[in-house]
């Protein structure tokens, strides 16, 4: 395992499910996502992407076992940049797979978004 991987601890979620774990590092808030994001897993996302004001909400979402995510997450991350930069904090992406990339290049999102090959360096810009 490279520096650049966490244990997989978490079991990977059934089909049309999404798994969600949270971890720190220094003031970073990681969440480590898994599954799908689409509108069935919508709430779960919404849910840990809850920001509070203060402090500056820094926040980077590891995204290497993300298998699908649709419009209703592209709306979600949006959503979630506004709210962090509002706050005066950021939101960083990390590792998504090829895939959720695609999407992510397509729409622009990695444009508004800041977009890491891996989670040492979302965690080291």
């Amino acid at each position: 395992m490279t520096g650049d991987e966490t244990p997989d601890t978490e079991q990977a979620p059934q089909p049309g499910q999404l798994s969600i774990v949270e971890t720190s590092s220094e003031d970073i808030r990681i969440l480590t996502l898994a599954g799908e994001i689409d509108d069935h897993t919508s709430a779960t996302l919404r849910q840990a992407l809850d920001i509070p004001a203060t402090p500056p909400p820094r926040l980077v979402l590891n995204m290497r076992h993300v298998t699908f995510m649709d419009s209703t997450g592209i709306n979600i991350l949006i959503a979630t940049h506004q709210t962090a930069t509002d706050a005066g904090g950021w939101i960083r992406l990390a590792a998504p797979t090829s895939t959720v990339l695609r999407i992510i290049q397509i729409v622009g999102l990695d444009t508004l978004i800041d977009c890491h090959p891996t989670l040492h360096e979302a965690l080291s810009h």
